[in-house]
């Protein structure tokens, strides 16, 4: 029986350890963003196994179908539109990344979820539990963000959509890169929407894309903010939010 513990206990941390490399066609990226100082080291990586969370009572619409009431657009001027059910985002020449925030700025733990759909492909996100402060020319949004890339990005190699991104903080986080991620890389839906879903209690954030687990970080810097859609700097995106929502949770110090 103690020989067959060890063993099994072998066998769950070289699991562990596979899991927890980088995939070959991750590696290239490896020199891309050795810069990136925040960035969880593979093996230090916390994987996220869980079901998405039930999205289907508790919660509180941030739109309001109408007008961006409860809304305000920061860090540039690319645009922000009410078009029915759906927020709209158009990307502006020249323009820095901009993002429509939350007026409500205390949101600690939640269950957050969104639908995205590119009608002009671009780079997007969802910050959540990000600030803000003065910049040279336009304020500074700030703070972790789930990375949603365009279709256009599926035609590479990185899909790292789901993933962390720090904004304005020291860039990639928790990128998709291990081999556990292999499923979550591909879980992004080259026409139509795709859902993001974050889940955050006390320092533990963990996401979802379509219903994919994506990311699991462990966090004590970023424990309270607001919620933004980001429409990337670049020379051209039309990026389509709908169904946003959130469920407040109690708050927990875990």
């Amino acid at each position: 029986m103690k020989y067959l513990t060890i063993i099994t206990s072998l066998i769950v941390a070289n699991s562990s350890f596979a899991e927890n490399s980088i995939s070959e066609t991750q590696k290239q990226f490896l020199k891309k963003y050795k810069t990136h100082k925040k960035i969880v080291p593979p093996d230090q990586a916390l994987i996220n196994t869980d079901q998405e969370p039930d999205l289907s009572t508790g919660f509180t619409p941030l739109y309001n179908g109408k007008d961006l009431e409860g809304w305000t657009s920061k860090g540039g001027t690319c645009t922000f539109e009410a078009q029915g059910d759906t927020i709209v985002g158009t990307c502006v020449k020249g323009s820095p990344s901009t993002y429509l925030v939350t007026n409500k700025s205390d949101y600690t733990d939640f269950i957050f979820t969104a639908e995205i759909k590119w009608e002009v492909d671009g780079n997007t996100g969802i910050m959540f539990r990000a600030q803000s402060k003065p910049g040279k020319k336009y304020e500074t949004v700030f703070g972790p963000q789930v990375e949603m890339e365009g279709f256009g990005f599926m035609k590479g190699t990185r899909g790292w959509s789901g993933g962390i991104y720090g904004q304005a903080c020291g860039g990639w986080i928790y990128p998709l890169w291990l081999k556990a991620h292999d499923e979550a890389r591909k879980s992004l839906k080259p026409d139509g929407w795709n859902r993001v879903t974050i889940h955050a209690t006390g320092t533990k954030v963990k996401t979802w894309v379509n219903g994919i687990p994506a990311t699991h970080w462990s966090n004590d810097k970023y424990l309270k903010g607001n919620f933004g859609l980001q429409v990337h700097s670049g020379k051209k995106g039309t990026i389509h939010f709908k169904n946003i929502k959130v469920k407040e949770l109690p708050k927990t110090s875990e």
